[in-house]
This record gives structure tokens, sequence and C-alpha cells, in this order.
């Protein structure tokens, strides 16, 4: 694969490259770098990738295994991560403070409860903003899985909410 090539097949990926790459590192400057070291290795091994039937889903990945080496560098786990999405706006008070730390504290309790692969589908779709397709293609599953691990994490997180407010 030529400069040219790499060009038209993989720097139109980058939007979503990035977005996965925010929603998964938490902040832009870190995003940044892991799509920047992504295009580097993904340039250092264009030749083997020339042949790749989905340049997306490849990166994607690419993209992912490189966050979650870096979660793993830093020492944090990525399901102990919040996501900044999960937390309510609030006031100044003491009293609304408190609330947000506890309402965060249990989205994330219930969140790590979920089996690794509705936390990633999860995690991607209502979070990141990913497409199906995206997620087929990041993750391997099919669209039919996706969409059933999907809709039995939000299943679980309900039932969860729902026994702490009812107790």
């Amino acid at each position: 694969m030529n400069a040219s090539e790499f060009k038209l097949k993989l720097l139109p990926l980058h939007a979503s490259l990035y977005r996965l790459a925010f929603k998964l590192m938490g902040n832009e400057d870190d995003a940044k770098d892991v799509v920047q070291d992504a295009y580097l290795k993904l340039w250092k091994t264009r030749d083997k990738i020339a042949n790749v039937d989905n340049p997306l889903a490849y990166c994607l990945t690419v993209v992912k295994n490189m966050c979650l080496d870096r979660h793993r560098a830093a020492g944090i786990a990525l399901v102990d991560k919040p996501p900044e999405e999960l937390l309510i706006a609030g006031g100044d008070s003491a009293s609304q403070h408190i609330e947000r730390q506890q309402t965060h504290q249990l989205l994330n309790q219930c969140l790590a409860r979920l089996p690794a692969q509705q936390q990633q589908v999860l995690r991607m779709r209502d979070l990141a903003g990913c497409s199906m397709q995206e997620i087929e293609k990041a993750t391997g599953l099919t669209a039919v899985n996706a969409r059933v691990l999907l809709s039995r994490a939000r299943k679980s997180l309900r039932n969860q909410l729902q026994k702490y407010h009812t107790s």
C-alpha cells in the first residue's frame, strides 16, 4: 500500500477512530495521542493491511487495543473508569454534591456487574455513539448478537436501579 492508497482508505476513518478513543480514554489529549499512534502503527504495517476486507473494523480494533494497553500500563481498569456521560449535572450545594457522588457510584457499580461483552457494547453504543455496524466490526459480533447484548445490558441496569430505588 502506497501513501495515496493509505490516505484514501484510512484517513477518512479518523472521526470514528477519534470518537472511540475519546470515549475509552476520557479526554481529548489522550484520544489524539492514541489515534496518532494508531495511524503510525497502521503506516508501519501498511503492507500487511493492504488486503484487509474491512479497514474500519481493523482500525477500530487497533485503537481499542491501544486504549486498553494504555489503561493497563497506567494500572487503570477500563470498567472502573467512570464515563463522564454518567455524571448527573447538579447545583453547588453539599447535599446535591453528595447525591451526585452516590448516583455516580451506584451507576459504576451496576455497570461493573455486567458481563464484559455487555459492558463493551453498551459503552460503544450509548456512550461512544457508535453505530451497530461499527460495533459489529469492532467486536466481531454479529449485529443480532450485539443488539441482544445491548438489550440485556440495558435491562440489567434498569433492574439493578429499580431494586436500589425500591429498597
